[in-house]
């Protein structure tokens, strides 16, 4: 009874606003439940889309992965797709794969793989599997589990391959597995059938290994009957025989793959050699055929370019002549110019250079006069005995001077034909008289003095004047008194 009339005081509009918004309510409830999806334990749960939120470096995050439980994937902003985590049989049928020994042999396998789980394989797998079909991901694995088992037999001999199976098996489980993980997939399991080679080496590594098993028996065998009888012995030495039978047989069999090998090896470089003649045979072709086109293109060239330019110089004849004249006219000025400014300058270098010189001799006879001055002034005012002070300052000179004038005399020889009886007027005898003219032609020291104004010291002799005359010499006395 309350709630009709609790229907009547609110008013029919104000019920059906809050019906329209519980219907509203209900409605966004029943998307967001049909918006949650949970992951089956044989798929991965991929959600891709924004609001995804940032990874552990810090980076957009592109997609989010779930394996078990459920999560919500917002409507408009997001999607899902799953991954299936069903084995994949991949059969990779490798031939002509080249060993360490480069001997070619046929490895048929069959590889298992799958979407790996891991937190962060699984986002490379989200990131690069995601819209595959199978057959394209098993086409992309098996290119490569080609390209890792032929790097990983190139790089082991047969017999380690052949031998060492558990080796083998795990050099390609670890390298196969890298390179799986990183679009997303995980090896669950190798197997490898059966290996062999068309030379047959493999085949003759099996006839060594059974013929030494053999003679292992055998020498075993014999051993044990060595001390036996003569019997024993004679068997012993038939036993020897057949052993070195076998071993020769073997031997034969290992010669004879040995030369398959290499009758193979070398078949393989002529072919080689052949298809390396064909290719540089065609590069030669092209290179000409290429260089040949270059030269008649080069032709054409040239030729337009020689008609343009012939055209541009029958233009510009009139033009380039006019810039001759002009420019020889403006060389001609310029040459003009140059050479007066040059005499301009040579002018004013003279007359500098003889101004200079004026200057430098008014200095000269300045300072000469000056100590002309104090020369005279030293003097005491006697301007005689001044130039006796220069006179004398210039002895050393004159002397020097007068003995230069006979120091160049060279007299290698002097011959005097003379019997001692002749004399001259003044008593002396011919040869007396030559050397006594020789010595009167160089000036005396006394007359130099003289024409000086000046005596010659006492410590250097007498002056001519104070010297004996002719009439009064001893010689002459002691002469007239005989």
């Amino acid at each position: 009874m309350v709630f009709p009339h609790l229907a009547l005081a609110i008013g029919p509009e104000v019920i059906i606003v809050i019906s329209v918004v519980v219907l509203i309510l209900f409605s966004l409830a029943l998307a967001l439940i049909s918006r949650f999806k949970r992951c089956p334990s044989n798929k991965v749960l991929v959600v891709y889309g924004s609001l995804l939120g940032k990874n552990p470096d810090g980076t957009k995050r592109a997609s989010k992965c779930l394996h078990d439980g459920g999560t919500l994937v917002l409507p408009v902003f997001q999607s899902y797709k799953f991954l299936d985590l069903t084995p994949i049989s991949i059969q990779v049928d490798l031939k002509n794969a080249l060993s360490r020994q480069n001997i070619r042999i046929d490895v048929p396998s069959r590889f298992m793989v799958g979407v790996s789980t891991d937190p962060v394989i699984v986002q490379n797998a989200a990131e690069r599997l995601l819209e595959l079909s199978l057959a394209e991901i098993q086409e992309l694995s098996r290119d490569i589990i080609f390209g890792q088992l032929r790097l990983i037999i190139a790089t082991m001999e047969i017999e380690e391959i052949n031998a060492d199976r558990d080796k083998f098996l795990e050099a390609v489980s670890r390298n196969v597995e890298t390179e799986l993980k990183k679009i997303g997939l995980r090896l669950i399991n190798v197997n490898v059938t059966d290996i062999s080679d068309e030379s047959g080496y493999i085949e003759a590594l099996g006839k060594e290994a059974a013929a030494k098993a053999l003679n292992d028996a055998k020498k075993s065998v014999a051993e044990k009957n060595r001390d036996g009888s003569v019997g024993e012995a004679q068997a012993k030495k038939l036993q020897r025989i057949e052993v070195a039978r076998a071993d020769a047989e073997a031997i034969r069999g290992e010669n004879d793959a040995k030369v398959d090998v290499a009758m193979s090896m070398a078949a393989l470089r002529e072919k080689e050699a052949e298809a390396k003649r064909i290719e540089v045979t065609a590069q030669k072709t092209q290179e000409a055929k290429a260089m040949e086109e270059s030269y008649l293109a080069e032709r054409l060239a040239e030729a337009a370019r020689a008609e343009r330019e012939k055209a541009t110089l029958q233009a510009d004849v009139i033009v380039q002549s006019e810039i001759a004249k002009r420019k020889k006219e403006l060389e001609a000025e310029a040459e003009a110019e140059q050479i007066r400014r040059k005499a301009q300058g040579e002018a004013d270098a003279i007359y500098a250079k003889m101004a200079a010189e004026a200057r430098g001799t008014q200095e000269f006879l300045t300072r000469q006069a000056e100590g002309f001055a104090k020369i005279v002034e030293a003097a005491g005012g006697a301007s005689d005995d001044a130039v006796k002070m220069l006179v004398a300052d210039k002895l050393e000179a004159l002397m020097k001077i007068q003995v230069e004038a006979i120091k160049n005399i060279k007299i290698d020889k002097v011959t005097v034909w003379d019997g001692g009886s002749g004399k001259t007027a003044d008593g002396k005898t011919a040869t007396a008289d030559f050397i006594s003219g020789l010595l009167k032609s160089v000036p005396p020291m006394g007359e130099l003095f003289g024409m000086a104004g000046m005596k010659l010291p006492e410590i250097l002799g007498k002056a001519a004047e104070e010297t004996p005359t002719k009439e009064e010499t001893p010689a002459d006395s002691e002469t007239q008194e005989q």
